[in-house]
């Protein structure tokens, strides 16, 4: 709806600041280098004002670009791959990593990948689910990785629940996971003590991640 009527343009830019005031709001603390993911609509990209409006919200909150990674989906790569190649330069030249969210339930590919710059490819937690009983998806799940290395991409296996969805992926050479085993969507103060924890704990291993809610 918010897409359909155009409110995810304010209300996208209201969630940018709200992300870009947490992290200034963490910058003299144990959580100064943490970095923020935002989810960024195609209405998003393709409106013209979109780019200036992310560098304002950046200048006006002092936060650096490389503090940010925007998620996007594989089928928003693919709607106007021209006019989506020209702002994601546009928003690297910034600092901000690129996330395809999803991966693997759209339309584009790892080879289709080259063009853009990506950083990060998110795999679609329906592969890491099924990587369990299906043998096709866990040769396909090898393959993603492989090819995302040639790439220098980093991936990240969603939907991870349970200490074998976990066991899974890290043999297959996956050092991001994400999931409920790890942590549920929090609100900023939780999510605080949680990272907190594991930054004077030194956690070694696998790196995970869990939502602001």
């Amino acid at each position: 709806v918010a897409e359909e009527s155009g409110l995810i343009i304010p209300l996208g830019a209201a969630m940018l600041r709200q992300a870009c005031e947490q992290l200034r709001a963490w910058r003299d603390t144990a959580l100064r280098h943490i970095i923020i993911a935002v989810n960024v609509s195609p209405v998003q990209l393709a409106d013209t004002g979109f780019v200036d409006s992310v560098t304002s919200t950046l200048q006006s909150t002092a936060t650096k670009g490389d503090q940010l990674t925007f998620e996007i989906t594989e089928s928003t790569l693919m709607t106007d791959p021209e006019a989506t190649l020209a702002v994601l330069m546009r928003l690297k030249t910034l600092g901000i990593r690129i996330a395809i969210d999803d991966f693997g339930t759209g339309y584009s590919s790892l080879s289709h990948l080259k063009r853009f710059p990506v950083d990060i490819v998110k795999i679609d937690r329906s592969f890491v689910r099924d990587l369990e009983t299906d043998p096709d998806d866990r040769e396909l799940a090898k393959a993603i990785v492989a090819m995302s290395k040639s790439l220098r991409l980093r991936v990240v296996a969603e939907g991870v629940e349970t200490d074998t969805q976990a066991g899974i992926p890290q043999a297959m050479g996956f050092r991001l996971l994400r999931g409920y085993l790890y942590a549920k969507p929090a609100d900023a103060a939780t999510v605080a003590a949680w990272l907190t924890a594991r930054v004077n704990g030194h956690e070694q291993g696998h790196v995970v991640a869990t939502d602001l809610k």
